[in-house]
């Protein structure tokens, strides 16, 4: 039988959400608990990967277990057994034919920055920015993000990588008690895809890059002329979107 969670994590302790040998991470800790469970070795596949440091409020993934039981008895088993930085928010049985990363519709990424003073408490989840940035001009400067554009300067050079293509439906930036919060939702997000944008924006607020200029960052398809990466700590994968939700 198919089953789909979704679950959160803080991914201060983790090296990224894909198993890796001989590091924690999010995925190896859930098919551990899960083959614990099943008795039998389980893949877990989710709705895609994330990397160290970064947090997710809305992952989902998808696994099949050989063994009968409930959607209760199994969120409450799991989460009895997972360590408390990783949380199962909802179980629930899919068909067979469902895939947590094939049918993604789109996902929301959040993105955080600290403009007041430093929170030593925050530190792991809020980059610590702690200056000014012209709002008004980042705000002119998302909008060039909207629609589809080849992203290949915002994200790293892989020769694996034949489309580069992505569209960004919505992008937003508000702040609240010197908290800045930027919002994407696209169809799909390559690798560092977000941090790079955040970084390129953070470039724009300093007043060291115009709005403008990210469409001919667009056109070189260089990551070279994009700005620097934003530090993964501030990033959250918010929500991923299926036809069944």
């Amino acid at each position: 039988m198919r089953y789909l969670i979704r679950f959160s994590y803080d991914g201060t302790n983790f090296f990224g959400y894909q198993k890796q040998v001989n590091k924690r991470t999010v995925q190896g800790e859930l098919e551990n608990v899960l083959s614990r469970i099943s008795k039998t070795k389980v893949l877990v596949s989710a709705s895609g990967r994330t990397d160290a440091l970064v947090h997710a409020i809305n992952q989902y993934a998808h696994f099949d277990l050989n063994i009968h039981i409930s959607c209760n008895d199994l969120k409450r088993a799991l989460n009895s057994l997972l360590p408390k930085d990783i949380y199962i928010k909802s179980v629930s049985n899919v068909l067979d034919s469902f895939h947590a990363r094939f049918d993604v519709l789109k996902k929301e990424y959040i993105y955080k920055i600290n403009l007041g003073e430093f929170d030593p408490f925050s530190r792991n989840y809020i980059y610590q920015y702690n200056q000014e940035l012209d709002i008004v001009k980042m705000v002119q400067a998302i909008e060039y993000f909207k629609g589809k554009h080849n992203f290949k300067s915002f994200t790293k050079s892989n020769n694996d990588i034949v489309d580069y293509e992505r569209e960004i439906y919505d992008a937003t930036i508000r702040v609240e008690n010197h908290i800045m919060t930027i919002s994407f939702i696209g169809n799909g997000f390559l690798r560092y895809m977000v941090r790079n944008m955040v970084g390129t924006l953070i470039s724009v607020g300093e007043g060291k890059t115009e709005p403008d200029e990210i469409l001919e960052i667009f056109k070189c398809e260089d990551r070279t002329k994009a700005k620097k990466t934003a530090p993964a700590n501030g990033l959250y994968l918010k929500n991923v979107y299926y036809a069944l939700n």
